[in-house]
């Protein structure tokens, strides 16, 4: 009988004698403040006093709740068959977001990078596009290069379109691959940003290429009737879930930039670098279509300028849609884009989860929430909360604009639940931190990077957003619709319900919620 292997966790295992021993050689090595004076540095840390220098400064950032442009774009560029991201920068920058990504959807991230390194920085990286490019049709075969840049390639001025253009001239790529481009410098924006601009870059490229003129509404080619636009989605679960809706009007539709497929694929013991994604047929014929329906829309925004002015389409958008009254809206929408009826199977399923919002709501009405997260998401949260009695206490958004500022005060002041809530954009979660222990709040909603605060703060923390980390398969749960509104409830309300155990001193451990 083999003798049982034991494999300790880190948490074990940093336990032990060797490590324990190691901790203290290097503590004395680098002989760090007393026990004293940290005790006393974090006691400060948490004062009103720090609060304020906090929120005074102006020069540092610390981990603001974003990420680089680049990242956005390889998600666009991924949501399209047989499309191969391309990120014209360093090597370790590429390295980045496709890690960043894959910790997220615990998924392979297929990128490549034209590698530049000091030569590239002084002299220009259009060698190392041109070889990339060359050496990318020849290894990968795809039928479409999306191009990105990094900070590097924006610093020193490197041209995309003439450099895909000699690239062409050289025969290192033939003109049938379309190469869509966008400039995404990691020093401004983020995430959401380098996600619109490679979008909307795709879109036009290959609208360009087919050379027909939008018509819209007349579905020639196609029948197609709805362009579905989701956005920068952390979600895959979210992908299912729009098209689950969508079958229930038995309407013809196309989703543009379907990622789903390349963060959702099946292990079956071969691996492919491309699953799903739009068709590139597709995209052109999309200029026929009746409509466009955005799920979201400060991560699109010059998407829908480019189709609202160059397809002259109708464009509704709108931000995550969280909740009943969210969900009622996209249901609306789609069904006064297309002129179909709601389906009955919809309105029976929203009954379902109104029904189930009655059993929580005891446990939901009054408690106070910090939420963090990119402009759509925070304003479905912030909608979910107001509907279910739960009141928004502390909101930052590292990069909200001025606009979603002004919205989500506006749908803050129109209920009471909203009355005592901060909205704070371009600030930090070290900002954020501040807030929680200077006004302390029942629960934390938002990502992964968030757990640092909440734990300082002692705040239970419910994850929701971009990115997580330390969880597994939520990106596999839908948010959006009905169904997510039901999947948010059952994670908040359990939450509430496990503190409430966890916190029971015995007479009040009850068997029954």
């Amino acid at each position: 009988m083999k003798d049982k292997l034991e494999i300790p966790d880190y948490n074990t295992l940093f336990q032990t004698e060797p490590y324990v021993k190691q901790r203290d050689g290097k503590k004395a090595f680098e002989a760090p403040c007393s026990e004293q004076e940290t005790a006393e540095a974090l006691a400060y840390s948490k004062s009103s006093e720090y609060k304020d220098k906090n929120f005074a400064r102006t020069s540092l950032v610390v981990n603001p709740h974003k990420a680089c442009q680049p990242l956005g774009a390889l998600m666009a560029a991924l949501g399209f068959e047989k499309t191969l991201p391309f990120i014209h920068g360093s090597q370790g920058c590429t390295a980045y977001f496709r890690s960043h990504l894959s910790r997220h959807f615990k998924e392979p991230t297929p990128a490549v990078s034209s590698s530049m390194t000091e030569d590239g920085a002084v002299f220009g990286g259009m060698n190392n596009l041109i070889d990339g490019l060359e050496n990318s049709v020849a290894l990968y075969k795809p039928e479409m290069i999306a191009v990105s840049t990094t900070c590097m390639a924006e610093v020193i001025g490197d041209d995309l379109q003439a450099f895909i253009s000699n690239a062409r001239q050289k025969g290192a790529i033939s003109n049938e691959i379309p190469v869509p481009y966008a400039n995404t410098p990691s020093f401004s924006g983020s995430h959401i940003t380098g996600y619109d601009s490679m979008l909307k870059s795709i879109l036009s490229t290959l609208f360009i290429r087919s050379g027909i003129e939008a018509t819209p509404g007349s579905g020639e080619g196609t029948g197609e009737k709805l362009n579905v636009i989701l956005g920068f989605e952390p979600y895959t679960g979210n992908f299912a879930e729009i098209r689950k809706i969508l079958a229930a009007f038995d309407t013809g539709y196309t989703v543009l930039g379907d990622h789903s497929g390349n963060f959702d694929s099946p292990a079956t013991g071969e691996y492919s670098y491309y699953y799903g994604g739009t068709k590139l047929a597709d995209v052109p014929k999309a200029a026929n279509a009746l409509g466009t329906l955005s799920l979201q829309k400060y991560s699109v925004k010059k998407t829908l300028e480019y189709i609202s002015g160059t397809w002259k389409q109708q464009t509704v958008a709108m931000s995550t849609p969280l909740g009943i009254h969210a969900t009622d809206r996209l249901i609306e929408s789609i069904s006064e884009l297309t002129g179909l009826p709601i389906p009955p199977e919809l309105v029976e399923e929203r009954g379902r989860v109104v029904d189930a919002l009655l059993d929580s709501h005891p446990y939901l009405h009054g408690k106070r929430v910090a939420l963090v997260g990119d402009p759509d998401l925070l304003i479905g949260l912030i909608e979910f909360c107001l509907e279910v009695g739960i009141e928004p206490i502390h909101i930052v958004c590292s990069n909200g604009e001025n606009g979603f500022k002004e919205e989500a005060k506006a749908l803050l002041a129109a209920s009471p639940y909203g009355a005592e809530t901060t909205v704070h954009i371009g600030n930090d979660l070290w900002h954020m931190r501040s807030l929680l222990i200077d006004d302390p709040v029942d629960l934390a909603i938002g990502s992964s990077h968030l757990k640092f605060a909440a734990k300082d703060a002692d705040v239970p923390l419910i994850r929701v957003g971009f990115p997580i980390f330390d969880r597994h398969h939520l990106h596999r749960y839908p948010i959006i619709g009905y169904q997510g509104a039901l999947n948010l409830l059952t994670t908040i309300v359990n939450t509430i319900l496990q503190g409430l155990d966890e916190d029971s001193s015995g007479f009040n451990h009850d068997l029954v919620r």
